[in-house]
């Protein structure tokens, strides 16, 4: 059985570098389709998520704060 072979291609000098895919944030995604499969990665500890661990997110104001809040808060024993 023969090897394939990897082949690689210029990129046309005719094409425009598509670079406002780079440059924009990201996208939009509701929290509550998120937090289930980031749940379900960090408890069967999936390596992918350990390579986003220094990305930032931007969040709403509001939740920033009730993410701040909670952060701060203690359960009492």
């Amino acid at each position: 059985m023969p090897t394939p072979r990897l082949r690689i291609y210029p990129r046309p000098q005719d094409e425009p570098e598509v670079e406002a895919e780079s440059a924009s944030p990201g996208r939009p995604i509701r929290l509550s389709d998120l937090y289930p499969l980031l749940a379900q990665a960090y408890r069967d500890n999936f390596v992918w998520l350990r390579d986003f661990e220094e990305d930032e997110l931007l969040v709403s104001n509001d939740l920033f704060e009730v993410v701040r809040a909670f952060s701060d808060y203690r359960p009492s024993a």
